[in-house]
């Protein structure tokens, strides 16, 4: 909301009193909060952390109230997962939630790191499954799983007739990635820059079976998630060949917000995530 009007509408309050508010949040703590240009307003980083922080102290008190008229056993429980775990373990682990919380819906959303990331920023989920780390003080992580990432290549490729394939060989090759802000290109990313090495893609997809079909017609060579390409591998529809010198071992993580308010269902189903 830009524009004190439409704001002190949504309020239900006079435009005075909503601009006095914003007067007295910035004299008491000695902030801007606004810029004020042709009118409008215009946030600034310290409104969008306050933002941020006072979500969840409005989250916490809504909580407080669903706690008291017993919401846990008719409640709502939102969940992200990034594209791997969304696809193999979310769906295990939702329905056994399921059956131990049958009145619980689970509301569910299957996206990139980023965009779990700042939903969690936002209070839009109350907890994520992500592949790789998350990195922002305001969220608890902790890791309960691991994968890894394997080389995929076209059948008949070059690399198939080495005796062994190292890092410095994958540059060489025409590349095919996930999009930047995936958790598996940030993996990919850092695990490259780590060793001196910048990876160049020719193709960036947030479908990782696009990048599979364009492996297996010769466009170039993969890095994937193991568990979305075996049943590719085992059909024979791209080979996968081990690096050498790299472990592509990745870990995964559950992720909230540290002013999250744990109930006893998210306690639950945190402590399943665990077991799995």
């Amino acid at each position: 909301m830009r524009n004190v009007t439409r704001a002190a509408e949504s309020l239900h309050m006079t435009q005075p009193a909503v601009t006095r508010a914003i007067h007295e949040i910035e004299n008491y703590y000695g902030i801007c909060l606004f810029e004020r240009m042709n009118r409008r307003l215009s946030p600034t980083e310290t409104a969008h952390q306050l933002y941020a922080q006072a979500l969840h102290i409005v989250d916490s008190f809504d909580a407080m109230d669903r706690e008291l008229r017993d919401w846990d056993s008719f409640g709502i429980l939102r969940v992200g997962a990034s594209i791997t775990l969304g696809n193999f373990f979310l769906p295990p682990l939702v329905s056994q939630f399921q059956k131990d919380h049958p009145n619980i819906t689970v509301q569910a959303t299957i996206s990139n790191g980023g965009s779990l990331q700042r939903k969690l920023l936002d209070n839009q989920l109350d907890i994520a499954l992500v592949e790789g780390w998350l990195d922002d003080a305001n969220l608890h992580t902790e890791e309960f799983h691991h994968d890894s990432m394997v080389l995929i290549v076209p059948p008949g490729h070059p690399l198939l007739s080495q005796k062994t394939v190292n890092l410095q060989d994958i540059p060489l090759y025409p590349l095919l990635l996930r999009e930047e802000g995936s958790a598996g290109r940030r993996f990919l990313d850092e695990f490259f820059s780590a060793r001196g090495m910048v990876l160049h893609p020719i193709w960036e997809s947030v479908s990782t079976q696009a990048l599979v079909k364009a492996v297996t017609y010769g466009l170039g060579i993969s890095l994937l998630p193991e568990q979305l390409v075996c049943r590719d591998i085992a059909d024979g529809h791209v080979c996968t060949l081990k690096i050498e010198d790299a472990d592509l071992t990745r870990q995964h993580y559950l992720v909230w917000h540290k002013n999250k308010y744990l109930n006893s269902s998210l306690h639950s189903f945190i402590d399943l995530c665990r077991a799995k």
